[in-house]
């Protein structure tokens, strides 16, 4: 999550993390995405944001994309 002028980064998560990728038979599937998801929505909560801009950047709301919006709507976020 990057603020709206774009110069900071206000909360993230990656598969590639030790403790992340302790938990995931995968790391690049939809089940991995959906645990991002809510792990980047704990995060940002934390930080004090509820709502925010989901930019997919071209890709269609499908599969990984979807899990981890979807995943990130049910923690808490509001897009």
């Amino acid at each position: 999550m990057i603020s709206a002028c774009g110069t900071k980064v206000l909360a993230a998560a990656s598969s590639l993390e030790p403790e992340v990728r302790k938990s995931l038979a995968n790391g690049g599937d939809v089940g991995a995405a959906k645990a991002i998801g809510q792990l980047v929505a704990e995060r940002a909560r934390k930080a004090g944001i509820e709502q925010v801009s989901f930019d997919r950047s071209g890709f269609q709301y499908h599969g990984r994309v979807k899990a981890l919006a979807e995943a990130a709507r049910e923690a808490g976020l509001k897009f």
